[in-house]
Parts: structure tokens; sequence; C-alpha cells
């Protein structure tokens, strides 16, 4: 399952690449709205969405699907433990208390 996820993640991100690249900018009007004779705004035309963006659209909401899903099987693979967990030491491999020195009032105190 994960490696149809992976194949899905992958070509998805190339599709949303090509129709990125395939797109026209918005920023390629601007020339136009200084006399060049176009009748979109300066920052382009404020219509509804055409087949490139509304595929775009598409392909990026399931690239991030698939980006959650992968998520989730790398937090299968690996569970985590809490901060606590990974740096307690368990009782049965902690170190005797040193013996005090000879004469020493280290002895008095309780432990």
């Amino acid at each position: 399952m994960e490696t149809l996820v992976w194949v899905v993640h992958v070509l998805v991100a190339i599709g949303v690449i090509a129709l990125v690249l395939l797109q026209h900018g918005k920023g390629a009007d601007m020339g136009a709205a200084f006399g060049s004779g176009s009748s979109g705004s300066l920052f382009g035309a404020s219509g509804s969405a055409n087949f490139l963006s509304r595929a775009t659209a598409i392909l990026a909401t399931l690239f991030f699907l698939t980006s959650l899903g992968l998520a989730y099987f790398a937090l299968q693979q690996h569970k985590p433990t809490s901060v606590i967990e990974r740096t307690a030491v368990p009782a049965t491999t902690q170190p005797a208390a040193p013996e005090p020195a000879p004469g020493s009032k280290a002895a008095d105190i309780p432990q």
C-alpha cells in the first residue's frame, strides 16, 4: 500500500510541475495593460478558473493528501517515544551509590 502511495505521490508531483509550467503567468499581461491592447486587467482576468488552474488545484490537493499518507506510514514504522521514556534510565541499570569514605559522616545521611 505504501508503494502505491509513493507512486501516486511522484506522479502527482510531476503533474503539478507540468501544469504550473504550462500555465500563463499573471504578470505576462502586465505589458498589455500599458498600451499593448489586451482586454485583461493589470493582474489578469478575474473570471472563473480555467481547466489548467482547476487541474492544478486538484493535483495540489492530491499531493497534500499523499504527503499526509506517507507521513502516516512513516509514523507507523517508527513509533516515537516520549522524551521522558527516552532519557529515563531503568532502575536495574542505575549505578550503585559510591561507598562513603572511612570516617565520613555521609553514611549518616538517610537515603
